[in-house]
C-alpha cells in the first residue's frame, strides 16, 4: 500500500504563486510515475501535469502549460507542482497520484490517490 499526502494549498490572488508538494510513503519503491489532477466544483477531474519516475519526463495539460512546473525528489518520495500566475480558473481540489504501471503513461493509469489540497485562485 502506498500514501500520499498533498499540501500547500490555500487562497492566493489572481497572477500569484502556489507550490503544492505530494509525499508518498509506504511501499513506494515500484513508482513509475506521479501526476497531479484537479477537480473544480461540479466539473469532471481533469489532468494537470505528471512526471516519469524513471527518466523525469513531463506531460501538461494545454491550459497549465508554461505557467506550472511539476518537479520530484525521488530520494524524498516527493512530487511537487509550482504554479505561477495563477488564475481564477485554476480554483479546484488539486490530487496526487502515484502509477506502479510496468508502461506509465502520464494521463491514466494510476494506482493510489491522495485526498486532495484546496486551491482558491481570487480575482
Amino acid at each position: 500500500q502506498v500514501q500520499l499526502a498533498e499540501s500547500g494549498g490555500g487562497l492566493v490572488q489572481a497572477g500569484g504563486s502556489l507550490r503544492l508538494s505530494c509525499a508518498a510513503s509506504g511501499r513506494t519503491v515500484r513508482t513509475s510515475g506521479m501526476g497531479w489532477f484537479r477537480q473544480a466544483l461540479g466539473k469532471e477531474r481533469e489532468f494537470v501535469a505528471a512526471i516519469s519516475w524513471t527518466n523525469g519526463g513531463t506531460d501538461y495539460a494545454d491550459s497549465v502549460k508554461g505557467r506550472f512546473t511539476i518537479s520530484r525528489d525521488s530520494a524524498k518520495n516527493t512530487v511537487y507542482l509550482q504554479m505561477n500566475s495563477l488564475r481564477p480558473e485554476d480554483t479546484a481540489v488539486y490530487s496526487c497520484a502515484s502509477s506502479f504501471r510496468v508502461l506509465y503513461y502520464y494521463r491514466e493509469g494510476y494506482d493510489y490517490w491522495g485526498q486532495g489540497t484546496q486551491v482558491t485562485v481570487s480575482s
